[in-house]
């Protein structure tokens, strides 16, 4: 659960000598210690906030390599951060520290379109790659919603998707190699420039989704993928979310993969179309956004047999987009929902599961079920093409009896998802919020491993402390 902001007390400085050794390092308008600039570096949009003891603003990996090694030498924690997008607590140093900022590492090193590849720095951001791709007729295929500030290094360290995800994937499929800096250090290599390759230990995609535990990324070698020539949107209107669920696995079963499947629940519906008249049907219960892109030769077709998909029973309406107007019109729905959201309840909490799309009835239904059991209003919405759905909790801050029903709530509902062979974090990460329940999904004997790998990486401890995975049963 996400608690609000709270006031960040000051911690004490760093030892003199580390700080002495970091002035070697950097100089001092690239060291922040006053309070007043070390705040900014210590909360992200997960809403929690602690104070780091000195922020570095680095410029090279040589640096950051520096750096780490005088923090591994003190025993200092260590937070890397890119813009401060994620929603988990990942880049809040809770543990205090030294905060190592990647903001001004953000050159893109090279463009090689022959290999539909881009190299850049861990701190450029995903709307620079995808701008000095886009002449080439090429992007990289994650898509955040905070895709227009977030940084590559921060879109690896949390294996960011998107609403395209479901077709093209995550960041760990749309990776070839890194650079990176250990825990103790240590500059290291990892994947190649080919997309194919199986030399040595696959490293890279154990990085990436580590949450900036086990190394520092430094720059990546992106896959690029071309640019579809053209998309079309369909909106299809249930009568329940029975029907809808039912329609995603017809959708996902037959060979036009939709490049992104968007779900609604009724809730949602109804709240999106109060704040905003999206022109929906009275009766609609569900809503799903169907896109298809592709080729002019070939889009007619997709369009056509995703169309066909959708037909079933509960289907009320379902409209196709002719023109960019059109298509903003059928999307308002989905965009009017983050605002309507947040005039309903000032407090949210919102946890991004996945199931395997076959269970996704069993999902909207069970989570329907534990809305009514324990009194909290639920709105679910979300990535259906891959199962990932958002489950938005929502209460009054101020009512103890709510907040204590929203927590017994949100573990009834990890426990549905579990039940449904599902995770419960599909693209939002662990950070602190979900580390407590990581051994609900992941056996100990494996969680015992993940803990050597983790010695291996980082002997000291000092990377991102208290994220990701949870400490040793006593």
């Amino acid at each position: 659960m996400q608690p609000s902001m709270s006031a960040a007390q000051p911690q004490a400085s760093l030892p003199a000598s580390a700080l002495r050794e970091l002035a070697q390092i950097l100089t001092p308008a690239r060291l922040l210690l006053d309070p007043s600039e070390r705040l900014a570096y210590g909360y992200d949009n997960s809403r929690r906030v602690a104070m780091p003891q000195a922020v570095a603003l680095v410029q090279s990996a040589e640096e950051v390599q520096a750096l780490v090694a005088v923090c591994h030498a003190h025993g200092i924690p260590l937070v890397a951060r890119g813009r401060g997008t994620n929603t988990t607590g990942a880049a809040v140093p809770i543990a205090g520290g030294l905060v190592l900022s990647m903001e001004r590492m953000n050159r893109i090193l090279r463009v090689s379109p022959g290999d539909r590849l881009i190299e850049c720095e861990a701190g450029t951001l995903n709307s620079d790659v995808q701008a000095a791709a886009k002449p080439h007729g090429l992007f990289w295929a994650p898509d955040p919603s905070s895709a227009g500030y977030s940084s590559v290094g921060g879109n690896l360290a949390c294996n960011a998707g998107g609403p395209h995800a479901v077709k093209y994937g995550t960041a760990r499929d749309n990776i070839l190699g890194l650079h990176a800096i250990t825990g103790d250090g240590r500059a290291i290599q990892a994947g190649c420039y080919t997309t194919k390759g199986v030399v040595g230990y696959d490293l890279t995609r154990l990085i990436v989704g580590s949450e900036g535990t086990l190394a520092l990324i430094t720059r990546a070698a992106l896959k690029l993928l071309p640019l579809p020539q053209t998309r079309r949107l369909l909106r299809a209107t249930y009568r329940d979310v029975a029907s809808a669920a039912a329609a995603v696995a017809r959708l996902m079963s037959q060979p036009a993969i939709p490049s992104s499947l968007e779900f609604l629940d009724g809730e949602a519906v109804r709240l999106a179309q109060a704040y905003r008249d999206c022109g929906l049907p009275a009766d609609a219960g569900s809503l799903l956004l169907i896109e298809a892109d592709g080729s002019e030769a070939t889009i007619a077709a997709a369009v056509a047999a995703l169309s066909e998909a959708a037909q079933g029973d509960g289907l009320i309406d379902l409209r196709a987009a002719g023109s960019a107007a059109e298509t903003e019109q059928l999307w308002a729905a989905r965009k009017a929902l983050s605002p309507a959201l947040r005039s309903l309840a000032p407090k949210k909490v919102n946890e991004d599961v996945a199931v395997p799309v076959t269970r996704l009835p069993e999902l909207v239904d069970g989570v329907a079920q534990l809305s009514r059991k324990h009194e909290i209003l639920i709105v679910t919405f979300g990535h259906a093409g891959n199962g990932n759905l958002h489950v938005n909790l929502l209460a009054d801050p101020d009512d103890p009896k709510q907040m204590a029903a929203i927590k017994r709530c949100l573990d009834d509902v990890f426990r549905l998802v579990l039940s449904l062979e599902g995770t419960l974090s599909g693209e939002h990460g662990v950070g602190i919020d979900k580390r407590d329940y990581v051994a609900w999904e992941i056996p100990e004997t494996t969680l015992a491993l993940m803990r050597e790998l983790k010695r291996v990486f980082d002997p000291k401890g000092i990377l991102n402390p208290g994220k990701a995975i949870p400490d040793a049963p006593n």
